[in-house]
């Protein structure tokens, strides 16, 4: 195959374009966060909420109207969506469930080697069954047990812990169990058969092998992102690939037809698109691509930031998330979000809601050096501030930054 070669910022304007955060919104409404998501593969779950939780974060910079009840409908109402591991804790469509055979098997099989779990399982799943969902705290067995996680499939390590919770998240990642709502970050589980159709829950695996699981979910990645390259990347968290093993699943799926081949300039990695997105990168070379300009606030766990070198390299962005930094070591807040303005990443924020008063506060606004804002962009800012004071459940913003 031809591989073509492309600018930096031909590259990261296909990137915006293909995660819809440039040009007119493709996005829209609850379908619209639906689509994304099948899109993108997986989200990212994280608990934490300041100005919202990395999931909506990620869904309110792309998706026009969005807000967090949506999410919430599309996991525990319509069941469209399930929270089970990809990469880390993330959130996937239910379709994708017979993908994940491999995993759930494992957790079985590991779930055998810890004596005396499978009568606590029995007796859990009994309750459940008379009861309904249950959390850790609700569900009565008592005690401790040793116990290994079978969502983190790389540890080989035990620890002591409540009995209730170790047995919830082994039958959860069994695949007997599914999160039935959440509070804050407890979980609620209950039997996964009351909420997946048997036409999921029984479907056979599609994929014959593990290879062809790996290759399946390298693919995936890969729309996720836009453009991977050929490298150690923490785009592919969770999935087994070392450097060999990578370059020929790359090229296992470049010789399939399913992905192709780009290089940019400047940079000696190869980098990859679905095959699916071709006339979408031709469009950006010709310059025909829906490239106008919005401003957006990027999830710290988003896709567009799941391999900071790459935002490095493409961008000239260096962006640390500082939620885990000691206060006096931070260089800017406790929880900013990326500013992305056009096809280029112009600061970050950090903003909290005070919902009491209805205000969103920005406590923290940091240009990127070299970025002079303009009225374009100024009034880009406001229209973006409007739009998160209301997913935030404020009605005016208060800028007490002076950065």
């Amino acid at each position: 195959m031809l591989m073509i070669t492309i600018t930096k910022k031909q590259a990261a304007q296909f990137i915006l374009a293909k995660q819809g955060l440039t040009g007119s919104y493709r996005f829209v409404g609850k379908s619209g966060a639906y689509e994304y998501i099948r899109q993108a593969g997986c989200i990212q779950y994280d608990p934490v909420d300041v100005c919202g939780r990395n999931a909506e974060l990620t869904l309110q910079s792309r998706v026009k109207g969005f807000s967090k009840t949506m999410l919430q409908e599309l996991l525990y109402e319509d069941r469209k969506l399930v929270d089970y591991a990809d990469k880390e804790l993330s959130i996937w469509p239910s379709e994708d469930w017979p993908y994940f055979s491999s995993y759930r098997e494992r957790s079985v099989k590991l779930g055998r080697t810890f004596r005396g779990l499978k009568p606590l399982e029995n007796k859990a799943l009994a309750y459940i069954k008379e009861y309904g969902p249950v959390s850790s705290d609700s569900l009565p067995i008592e005690g401790e047990i040793f116990w290994h996680s079978s969502m983190h499939w790389s540890g080989n390590w035990q620890k002591k812990s409540q009995a209730a919770r170790s047995v919830l998240e082994q039958l959860y990642t069994d695949g007997k169990l599914v999160i039935h709502h959440k509070k804050g970050s407890r979980k609620y589980y209950d039997l996964a058969e009351r909420y997946l159709p048997s036409s999921v829950l029984n479907a056979e695996n599609p994929c014959k092998d593990e290879e062809e699981f790996l290759a399946w979910r390298v693919l995936r990645r890969i729309g996720a992102a836009g453009l991977l390259w050929d490298k150690n990347s923490t785009a592919f968290l969770g999935i087994d690939v070392n450097a060999d093993k990578r370059k020929h699943i790359l090229e296992h799926l470049t010789a399939a037809g399913k992905i192709c081949p780009v290089s940019v300039e400047g940079i000696k990695q190869v980098f990859y698109y679905l095959s699916c997105d071709d006339s979408l990168m031709q469009s950006v070379i010709d310059g025909t691509a829906d490239l106008k300009p919005r401003m957006s606030f990027i999830a710290p766990l988003d896709p567009l930031m799941w391999d900071k070198a790459m935002i490095l390299a493409l961008w000239d962005f260096q962006y640390s998330w500082e939620i885990y930094t000691p206060a006096v070591k931070r260089k800017y807040g406790y929880y900013t979000l990326p500013v992305l303005f056009g096809d280029r990443f112009v600061g970050r924020i950090e903003s909290v809601p005070d919902r009491k008063n209805g205000v969103l506060e920005v406590r923290g606004l940091w240009w990127k050096p070299g970025v002079r804002p303009t009225k374009k962009m100024n009034a880009a800012l406001e229209r973006a501030l409007k739009d998160f004071a209301r997913f935030n459940d404020c009605k005016s913003v208060l800028l007490k930054a002076d950065n």
